[in-house]
């Protein structure tokens, strides 16, 4: 590769730009387009992101800063405000959708053989969403409650590489059951979730498509035990059942046996009522299944904290789903830099040092390679006080 382009030029160089270039005329995405082209309006959505920048200004600012280093960013000028402000309303956000599903399937294949925690050659997803607070006056196309906005992002993640393999962004109000009618049903899969998920019509869809679900009973559950297995309460799996289920109508919506799985928790002491149509998995491989859906959770905060889409630089509906998946996007993007260049940095050491370090000229495995000269700790006599003690 070669290392008179910039680090910012070298991961751009990641992105499918042929696929990318078919995608928007699919969309007429740059007719009539003068200045901002679509390709150009993901280049500094992309800069926004790695760079932490959190409004429009501060995205002029700082690319005005680096004038003489934009032709290397593949940009031809400074773009205004304005301009990337119509640019996020006018472009299709569909366009920037596509090209994320684009580089979710190109991240799945490298991190097809990525092993997980739990000794299971099946893949595993898991399934949640997280709620972004918008302002009502500004945001009105996002109802969530009488003086709140609100828009919701449902992700299925695949443990493997932790992907975001689904999502889909919906207004506030939408309950987070619905999302299973959305979902591609994978056979032979693992779809662990919360309770919030429990709906037995749908989830007994999942069963006869051929996939597994792992998730947490409700209280209340109306249910009566068929038979128990035998199990070693020092684990801490208390109970494990067959069950059915009592009521007239749940019946019908789920006419099949269900297994029921009352797990200790030996670190935090709380006992959890797991639910799962799998009779075939230990119960401690189900407990383990059901704790790796935090991984959902992590990458939620990964996003909202690293890729900063809790500030939206638009109001419209358009604008805010650009800026999410032109996000998604980014945070695909750097696992693939990752995985093609046999990088031992994590996600979170990549963006760090891309963060500061963009505009630099240098290769790109060797940005992200250790510096062995550099020096861990300073003497503390050079160090400066700023109080007097």
């Amino acid at each position: 590769m070669n290392v008179g382009k910039t680090l910012f030029a070298q991961v751009m160089e990641f992105v499918p730009w042929k696929t990318f270039g078919r995608i928007i005329d699919r969309h007429h995405g740059d007719a009539g387009v003068r200045t901002l082209s679509c390709a150009d309006l993901f280049r500094v959505m992309a800069f926004a992101q790695l760079t932490w920048r959190e409004s429009l200004r501060d995205i002029e600012v700082c690319l005005a800063a680096n004038h003489g280093k934009l032709f290397h960013m593949g940009l031809k000028g400074v773009p205004a405000r304005s301009t990337l402000s119509d640019a996020l309303n006018l472009r299709d956000w569909r366009i920037y959708h596509e090209l994320a599903l684009r580089l979710i399937r190109r991240a799945r294949e490298l991190y097809a053989s990525e092993p997980i925690d739990i000794d299971l050659d099946a893949t595993v997803y898991a399934l949640d969403s997280t709620t972004i607070d918008l302002c009502l006056s500004l945001f009105d196309w996002a109802p969530f409650r009488s003086t709140k906005a609100a828009v919701k992002m449902h992700t299925l993640l695949d443990l493997r590489g932790a992907i975001p393999t689904f999502i889909h962004i919906s207004d506030g109000k939408m309950g987070d059951v619905k999302v299973l009618d959305m979902l591609p049903i994978e056979a032979g899969a693992f779809y662990v979730m919360d309770r919030g998920y429990v709906d037995y019509a749908r989830l007994y869809r999942l069963h006869q498509a051929g996939a597994f679900f792992v998730t947490r009973a409700k209280r209340g559950m109306n249910a009566r035990r068929v038979y128990s297995a035998e199990t070693d309460r020092t684990t801490g799996v208390i109970c494990d059942q067959a069950i059915a289920m009592n009521g007239f109508y749940v019946s019908k919506d789920y006419p099949e046996h269900l297994r029921r799985i009352r797990f200790k928790d030996p670190e935090s002491g709380k006992t959890l009522v797991f639910l799962t149509n799998n009779t075939a998995l230990p119960a401690l491989t189900i407990a383990a299944l059901y704790k790796s859906r935090w991984q959902v959770e992590l990458f939620f905060k990964w996003i909202k904290q690293h890729l900063h889409i809790k500030r939206f630089l638009g109001t419209s509906e358009n604008a805010v789903k650009t800026q999410i998946w032109c996000a998604v996007a980014t945070y695909v993007l750097i696992a693939i830099v990752k995985k093609e260049l046999h990088l031992d940095a994590s996600l979170y050491t990549l963006l760090q040092i891309l963060s500061v370090s963009v505009f630099e000229k240098t290769e790109i495995s060797c940005a992200f390679r250790p510096d062995p000269n550099k020096s861990v700790e300073l003497p503390h006599d050079n160090q400066l006080s700023l109080f007097d003690i």
